[in-house]
């Protein structure tokens, strides 16, 4: 497989995530979102894999996007991988519902669709 078709690949399983992420935080308060395991552990988990996908995409590819904030991702993701006692949930929180679709929008402009 191309670098570019691995790219293309990661890019898409960042869309999908936070696609995801977007439908389950839609009018959810913090306090909801903390009282609803099930959900909060769903985001999280989607989180990770953005920041993972995030970790793959080349380095040409993250220069030739400079707007998206690949290592603040990528530093979200090893929190939530690596120091899992440490969460700052008003910060997830505030990344799943403000940061997440201004990604979404970005990841828009570079993903074609998936037949």
């Amino acid at each position: 497989m191309k670098q570019s078709e691995r790219d293309a690949a990661q890019l898409w399983d960042m869309l999908d995530a936070a696609t995801h992420i977007r439908a389950l935080m839609d009018g959810l308060s913090h306090a909801a979102l903390m009282q609803d395991e099930m959900r909060l552990l769903a985001v999280e988990r989607l989180l990770e894999i953005i920041g993972e996908a995030a970790r793959r995409v080349s380095t040409e590819a993250r220069l030739a996007n400079i707007d998206i904030p690949w290592q603040a991702i990528i530093a979200f993701r090893n929190v939530l991988a690596h120091e899992y006692g440490d969460i700052n949930y008003e910060r997830l929180y505030a990344v799943a519902s403000k940061s997440v679709p201004e990604l979404i929008v970005k990841l828009e402009k570079l993903v074609s669709p998936r037949p």
